[in-house]
This record gives C-alpha cells, structure tokens and sequence, in this order.
C-alpha cells in the first residue's frame, strides 16, 4: 500500500525518472527523507506492507528507535527483501535501518535482517547517551556514497548502538564517540549510514544525491 503524505510535492517528468520504495514499517516520520529523495531527482513512494518491491530501481529503509520493534515489523517481508538485493538493486540503510541489516543486536531480542554478518553494540558507558548531535566522518575506503564527501563534513547523529560488522572490509568511514564506530557501510549494492542524511544540511544531501547517481546507474 502506497502511504501519500500532504505537503511535499511529488516529483515530476519523464518515466525514466528512476523509482524508489522507502519501507514505511512504523518506526520514525519519513516525511523529510521523502522530500530529500525527491530533490534528488528520484521518484518516491512510501509502502506500507509491500507486496512487492521488484518494480522499483531502489530501496530505503530508514527508521529510528528499537531494534525488535523493527525486526518484527519487517520480518513478514524480510525475504522480499532480499530477494530483491539479491537480483541487485540498491538498498540503502539509514540509522535503525542500517542496523537492521545485520544479524542481532544487543539493546534487544530479534532477528536482523542478516544481510551482512555482524551484530549491533552498545555504544560505551563513559559517554553520554544517545549520541545526539554533529560529527564526522574518517573516510577508510573510497566508494561512490561518499563522493565528494570529507572529513571536516558534519552529519547529525541520534543512536545509542553502533554496528559491529564481522567484515571489516564492508566499513567505509568511521565515526568516534567514545569509540570509533562504523558510520558509513557498503557491501555491492547493500549500503547503509548511522547518521540520518536527510537531517544534515548540504553534506546529506550530497550523500543522497550519490545514492540517487548509484540507482541510476
């Protein structure tokens, strides 16, 4: 079911214009992700409950709060899911969402989504809790997300748990608060950041005009 919101204009112009579903599974507004995407040249829809996602070119999820509450509400289409990554569409993970690629996590009971190995941390005890707020980015491996992107970019951060991949290779830039966490990710057509792009002025944009770029190919 497509989820239509008042407000931001849909996207208009040719039918070449590339399609996205970001996955509407009750966690977080997505109201500004959409209008972000919008602006970056993509057609977006919002589904709620898909049935299928092999019509669009790529895939978002998005989301904030809790890890089970999220598994469980993805579990009824985690196999869409990936089946549709499988046949190579991009899928792009941000903060909950990110998380919710991987396999379990420590703040609760649930099945990730298990597509990269690795569990979800808490973040330490010496440190303020969430990290809310600007910080950024040490680029480790250079990768068309992160075009155009350096370390003196800000992006706004709001987690308490951190991916803990068993790739190392899948980790593209770090972030440190109180330890140094793997904020940026990307592994073939899977990609996913900690920080919310949508909320982090011109250098978020930037990340989703290169996911946009990534889509279309």
């Amino acid at each position: 079911m497509i989820l239509e919101e008042e407000g931001c204009l849909a996207q208009r112009g040719s039918s070449e214009i590339s399609k996205i579903a970001i996955i509407d599974y009750g966690i977080g507004n997505l109201f500004s992700l959409k209008c972000a995407l919008q602006k970056a040249g993509l057609s977006v829809s919002v589904l709620s409950k898909p049935e299928s996602l092999s019509s669009y070119d790529g895939i978002v999820l998005p989301g904030v709060g809790n890890f089970k509450s999220g598994a469980r509400n993805l579990y009824p289409i985690r196999e869409e899911i990936a089946r549709v990554v499988e046949d190579g569409v991009p899928l792009f993970g941000i903060c909950l969402g990110m998380q919710l690629l991987f396999e379990k996590s420590e703040e609760s009971v649930g099945e990730g989504l298990s597509l990269l190995k690795g569990r979800v941390l808490k973040l330490p005890g010496d440190v303020k809790i969430p990290h809310m707020g600007w910080n950024t980015l040490r680029v480790l491996v250079n990768n068309d997300l992160l075009d155009g992107i350096n370390e003196k970019d800000y992006f706004y951060f709001v987690h308490s748990y951190y991916a803990d991949p068993s790739e190392n290779e899948v980790i593209i830039a770090e972030t440190t608060y109180g330890i140094a966490f793997a904020s940026v990710i990307a592994k073939k057509n899977i990609f996913g950041t900690q920080f919310h792009p949508e909320k982090s002025g011109k250098p978020g944009r930037k990340v989703l005009h290169n996911f946009a770029r990534i889509v279309k190919g």
